[in-house]
């Protein structure tokens, strides 16, 4: 048993272009650009949909974020003044999208004000997934991404605790309450109006997730993004004020330009240092509303991160959930079947199996659960289970006004420890949070492998979400992603899909 220690684990670094290395992301795309490889688009390739103001005001940001934005405080370190698109990504962002397709305004504030709230969001994502889907199979060069601009009322209406102000209300034409519409899902019926009426109850009541989820099926790549957050200046009431509170402009551009480079196929970064052949595999599980009779995902993120490529995701249906101790758990057989479609993508990409195989999760991994991982495992691997769950159980404090600084761990043995990867930042010269951060509890539960080794990999993991320009993350990528995947996959019955990358969920 080890004595209790504290230890500060340096900041991972980044790789960019002509293999640079810095710390954070914002100034290695600054000074070198993102990674160069074949993937590298040479333009941007993007349709965009929304009504016909919301393509207005995507036209003027698109505009504003080919030029220079100066930052909202050029004194303060966390904020970075934006270049230009062309001059971050080495990549051309033309004036005009591949498409633009303009959705009916008044039909789409009708549609999401519909009573029923299952029948609303069906048909609010039904306006731009239709016109999507028919670009999609006419054209023979498509976008490679997709902006799909929504008015305000859209975002408010379309979240699952969303509530219509019984002045705005609607009627519909659904023909089955929820109740109904779920028993004749799940008993049948003899009247096929009555199946197809019950349809609109397989989904989850949202309308980023569904909308996402719908398009699957197209591999087509979705940014949604407000009309607010794209020109938040025209959005303000009779004091001058905005509507809502947004991130500064140059922020934004950093943000939304990273995510629409890497769902585009760039690359951004890579972590710098990463030891050969080894891969890393998030585990989530999600109540999957849209399966009959109730049951649960598993949604797994898998990253392999020496070749900075390939990312895969994998679902697996049944009923995972432990009424004995109140956790998910999959059989033995799901878990051999897992571990065999992770083991094979791998192969896939290099040739060889994965050196290290570390699976991150929530919960501890059960006897029969761990047993069928080990049973897929080549003898030349070495696989490894880790616990990984964010707990407020222990709060580190130190003298002055600054908080703890990320990277601090505290390792109370050599399977068991708390790391901090939210705390002061030296680089930003500031915490970027509010209150006193809490730990990663990070555990070696199966397997074996270094503590400090595994709360390393785990910190440097937290630095590439590509779906913003963020110094980092409190939790890592596997979990992250593993989390937004399951969120998809969970919003709608999508069947059986080949391994898609995270750019087709984020």
């Amino acid at each position: 048993m080890a004595a209790l220690r504290l230890i500060q684990l340096p900041e991972p670094l980044l790789g960019f272009g002509y293999q640079q290395r810095m710390e954070h992301p914002k100034d290695g795309l600054f000074l070198f650009g993102p990674l160069a490889d074949d993937a590298h688009p040479a333009e941007m390739r993007v349709g965009v949909i929304g009504t016909e103001g919301g393509i207005e005001r995507f036209r003027t940001w698109a505009k504003r974020a080919r030029g220079y934005i100066p930052s909202a405080n050029s004194e303060a370190a966390h904020h970075a003044s934006w270049p230009g698109f062309e001059a971050v990504f080495d990549t051309k962002w033309p004036e005009r999208p591949i498409t633009e397709i303009k959705v009916d305004g008044v039909a789409l504030a009708d549609a999401i004000r519909i009573e029923n709230r299952h029948e609303a969001i069906s048909k609010a994502v039904g306006i731009f997934e239709t016109p999507i889907r028919r670009y999609l199979r006419q054209s023979e060069a498509p976008p490679t991404m997709w902006f799909v601009v929504i008015p305000e009322d859209v975002h408010r209406f379309g979240r699952p605790k969303s509530n219509v102000p019984r002045g705005e209300r609607s009627k519909g034409d659904a023909k089955l309450s929820r109740r109904a519409g779920r028993f004749v899902l799940e008993t049948g019926s003899l009247f096929q109006e009555e199946v197809d009426a019950a349809e609109i109850y397989r989904f989850e009541l949202n309308f980023h997730h569904q909308l996402k989820a719908k398009l699957l099926s197209e591999k087509a790549v979705v940014q949604i993004v407000r009309e607010t957050t794209l020109t938040p200046d025209e959005f303000v009431d009779d004091k001058g004020r905005q509507f809502r509170s947004t991130q500064d402009p140059a922020t934004i551009a950093w943000n939304l330009c990273t995510t629409a480079f890497f769902k585009s196929s760039g690359k951004p970064w890579r972590l710098a240092e990463v030891r050969p052949g080894v891969c890393y595999v998030g585990l989530v599980f999600k109540k999957d509303d849209t399966a009959l009779g109730g049951a649960n995902a598993c949604c797994g993120a898998q990253m392999f991160l020496d070749s900075g490529d390939g990312v895969v995701f994998r679902g697996a249906v049944g009923p995972w959930y432990s009424e004995a101790d109140k956790s998910f758990h999959l059989t033995k057989e799901k878990a051999a079947e897992l571990m065999t479609l992770i083991v094979e993508a791998y192969h896939d990409m290099h040739g060889i199996p994965p050196a290290e195989l570390f699976i991150h999760g929530k919960a501890r991994f059960s006897n029969d659960e761990w047993e069928g991982f080990s049973s897929a495992v080549p003898p030349e691997t070495q696989l490894v289970g880790v616990r990984i769950r964010p707990t407020n159980e222990l709060k580190l404090l130190r003298l002055g006004k600054t908080a703890v600084q990320r990277g601090t761990a505290y390792l109370a043995g050599d399977r068991f420890g708390y790391l901090w990867t939210k705390g002061f930042v030296a680089r930003l010269a500031t915490y970027p949070g509010w209150e006193v951060p809490n730990p990663l509890l990070v555990e070696i539960h199966r397997g074996e492998a270094d503590l400090q080794r595994v709360m390393t990999d785990v910190l440097g993991l937290t630095k590439i979400n590509f779906n913003a320009c963020v110094y980092a993350d409190g939790l890592p990528v596997t979990l992250k992603f593993a989390d937004a995947v399951g969120d998809i996959l969970t919003a709608a019955p999508v069947g059986d899909l080949p391994p898609l990358p995270f750019r087709h969920y984020i």
